[in-house]
């Protein structure tokens, strides 16, 4: 098997080669304090390995579970929100057919997702959806009180309930949550639900390879250990022992440092195949919540091309020059369509008769690599063979490596992420959660209220 390729050729002219040779050193220490647990949030660090510590038998009972919703299941709920369902979607999503939505003779259970917003709305048609539907739940939480998700199961639970009976609920509720405390861990050993756990020292962002993502990814139908292979492979080319200028997570990671010293404070991940929005979605969570903090980070963002070159393209081509791109290329589609030839020809198309559609999306997406590197842009570059189960296992782990020496090179903790309790704290208090009453008052007086 192939491995997918990094280059870094279109960001020279804006950073140097030594710049980033220069690097070297601290690239190798960073990756080595992640191995030996010896930087910022060491006690965050299970995923380091996690690939290569998974044996034939967790799969197995994974797949084995999965086997069990996909037999009794017309619909599946992943809740969870962040790092609890983006991996998973973003895999299930980039391996199915793009309008699987639509098809009536499918195999696998569909995968919908709940908890990661609180919209009344989405709630109340996901409800309406799933009166006519034989569906079970996979219930993702460490706490089991995160209000997202916590507000969604309690509906949904109850829905299965009165519609299935208890004793067949809880065959069709699995949970993945913490080996010994908070309150889903309770409910599961009193429901008698199949629980896996996630383990204390991998965090939601970096948990798509532990059941949190491994468990959904099977329901859909998806080969688990071929994602698993691929990811064992790139944890093996990222290892300690790998020399700088051959480790790509290493490599990457040095050069978006050097890009943001330069000034390029906003990272757009590109992609011209829209399956992989939501590795997208995946990736801006890892980054941000990982390196943003400090009042220091990288900005991540997102766009799909071709679609956003006619809508954000004028903006990337021409606006001010904070940014750089990284473009993930998919370099062999899984299928063939070729332009036929038209006597009218009305549309001007004929010169590509007989071509394959992909051959005229790569050359768009040349044309924009070199037009936008022209424009002051440097672009960074991942290239998958073919977009399947192995090649995303690998981009998977790449992408965790690389932010977890990135972040310990910009000199921050990757594994926390402080700044997301303000929100909570001022939503308690608005909603009078018991606990809370001080900053309640505090609103309040804010507010005006």
């Amino acid at each position: 098997m192939q491995n997918i390729k990094l280059t870094i050729d279109h960001a020279y002219g804006f950073v140097s080669k030594t710049s980033i040779e220069n690097y070297k050193d601290i690239a190798n220490q960073s990756n080595r304090a992640l191995h030996e647990g010896t930087g910022k949030g060491s006690d965050f660090l299970g995923w380091v390995n996690l690939p290569s510590s998974i044996d034939d038998a967790h799969l197995t009972d994974i797949e084995n579970t999965a086997a069990i919703l996909r037999e009794n299941c017309e619909v599946v709920v992943v809740i969870g929100i962040g790092g609890s369902y983006l991996g998973a979607k973003a895999v299930i999503d980039a391996l199915s057919n793009s309008f699987d939505w639509l098809q009536t003779d499918r195999k696998s259970p569909a995968v919908v997702y709940a908890g990661q917003n609180i919209s009344e709305d989405y709630l109340y048609e996901l409800q309406e959806l799933l009166k006519t539907k034989k569906f079970g739940i996979i219930s993702i939480s460490k706490s089991g009180t995160t209000t997202e998700p916590a507000l969604a199961f309690r509906l949904l639970r109850t829905q299965l309930e009165q519609q299935q009976g208890k004793t067949a609920a809880q065959k069709l509720i699995v949970t993945v949550t913490d080996k010994e405390r908070g309150a889903l861990r309770t409910l599961a050993v009193q429901e008698g639900y199949k629980t896996y756990v996630l383990e204390d020292d991998i965090g939601g962002r970096y948990s798509v390879l532990s059941p949190v993502g491994l468990l959904p990814i099977a329901v859909a139908g998806f080969d688990i250990r071929k994602l698993v292979q691929g990811a064992v492979s790139m944890e093996q080319l990222c290892g300690l022992d790998t020399p700088f200028e051959n480790n790509p997570a290493a490599q990457y990671a040095a050069v978006r440092n050097e890009l943001y010293k330069s000034g390029k404070k906003i990272e757009i991940l590109v992609n011209y195949h829209p399956k992989l929005h939501f590795v997208s979605e995946w990736w801006k969570q890892l980054y941000g919540e990982s390196e943003g903090k400090d009042h220091v980070g990288i900005f991540p963002a997102a766009v799909d091309f071709t679609t956003d070159l006619h809508s954000m393209g004028q903006w990337i081509q021409e606006g001010e020059r904070t940014i750089f791109e990284t473009v993930i290329s998919v370099q062999e589609s899984n299928h063939t369509v070729l332009v036929p030839k038209d006597a009218a020809n009305l549309d001007g198309l004929n010169f590509l008769a007989g071509k394959r559609v992909d051959e005229v999306n790569k050359m768009a997406e040349l044309g924009t690599l070199l037009a936008h590197v022209d424009g002051g842009v440097p672009n960074l570059k991942i290239e998958l063979p073919r977009l399947n189960e192995y090649y995303l296992g690998q981009l998977l782990y790449f992408f965790e490596k690389a932010c977890g020496i990135s972040g310990y090179i910009l000199g921050v903790n990757p594994f926390d992420q402080p700044g997301v309790e303000a929100y909570k704290k001022n939503m308690f208090a608005l909603l009078g959660k018991p606990g809370f009453e001080e900053e309640t008052k505090a609103i309040r007086l804010r507010t005006k209220q």
